[in-house]
């Protein structure tokens, strides 16, 4: 969703993510306070309303802050979305399998947050990384011909061979029915910090603007390579979708190599994810 965000509602957010990050060992006020940049004023409000509506929790004796049992309906309701427990499982099942960590992913807005990750440390833990060129061809390749259209845009170019280059890779993914993504976890959290600089909530001159753009543009690239030229590439996920009872993309299903790999692996794994993918989506 573009246009402006809510100041007040992303601080709010970022002490239950920030607290959620840290699970059962708790923060002090003045340790959220400090790693979230706040006033005292305004952390102190914040967490007195959270803990009033019983979402966070203070412990007397060590003084931190956790989240509470508040939270549970939140999460109950956020656990039960269809296809969500499957999805979990099923990652949990391929990374076995694969001895790579598995993952499930989301679409939010307009931007992609993993939303379950198995068999290793998340390599993006808690982050989100913009929906644009070229992270999220699994979506885009399945979405409407208009959404289509705005991934596309967003690759920051007006350039018509990147726009046609974007085209043919979203056909492909189609014909073979999962994704490669070639882009490095590096390289997502620099173009999630990109995205965020390029957002216009810090205003930035011109000049600065111009580079940001040609960074995206450059991402792009990173995201699609020339495979012909060898035969093994470093791959950070292969993923198929999971579609809903209307055929849109629900969610992502993905394994996680980080490592380069034959080709020949790299499609048996995306075969195995299309059949896993296939037989959740029935279950709808």
């Amino acid at each position: 969703m573009r246009g402006a965000n809510s100041a007040p509602t992303s601080r709010v957010v970022d002490i239950i993510e920030l607290l959620a990050r840290r699970g059962g060992d708790g923060l002090r006020y003045t340790d959220i306070a400090r790693d979230l940049d706040l006033t005292q004023a305004t952390t102190h409000s914040i967490l007195k309303t959270l803990c009033d509506r019983g979402w966070v929790t203070r412990d007397p004796a060590g003084k931190t802050f956790r989240l509470g049992p508040g939270l549970a309906p939140v999460a109950e309701a956020v656990g039960t979305r269809p296809f969500l427990p499957a999805a979990r499982a099923a990652a949990v099942e391929l990374a076995a399998e694969f001895g790579y960590a598995a993952s499930v992913s989301e679409k939010v807005g307009d931007s992609l947050a993993v939303t379950a990750f198995e068999g290793g440390e998340s390599p993006w833990p808690g982050d989100r990384i913009p929906y644009a060129p070229p992270f999220g061809v699994g979506f885009a390749a399945w979405d409407t011909d208009e959404e289509r259209r705005a991934w596309i845009g967003r690759a920051a170019s007006a350039d018509p061979a990147i726009a046609a280059r974007l085209e043919e890779i979203l056909a492909q993914t189609r014909d073979r029915g999962f994704d490669v993504d070639y882009v490095s976890p590096a390289v997502a959290r620099a173009a999630s910090l990109v995205d965020t600089l390029d957002s216009g909530a810090i205003a930035l001159p011109p000049s600065i603007r111009g580079v940001l753009d040609q960074l995206l543009v450059e991402f792009t690239a990173l995201g699609f390579p020339d495979i012909s030229a060898r035969r093994e590439q470093p791959v950070a996920a292969v993923a198929a979708p999971v579609f809903d009872h209307r055929g849109r993309v629900a969610l992502l299903l993905a394994v996680h190599p980080l490592v380069a790999r034959p080709q020949e692996q790299i499609d048996d794994i995306g075969r195995r994810l299309v059949r896993t993918a296939t037989a959740i989506s029935a279950s709808a």
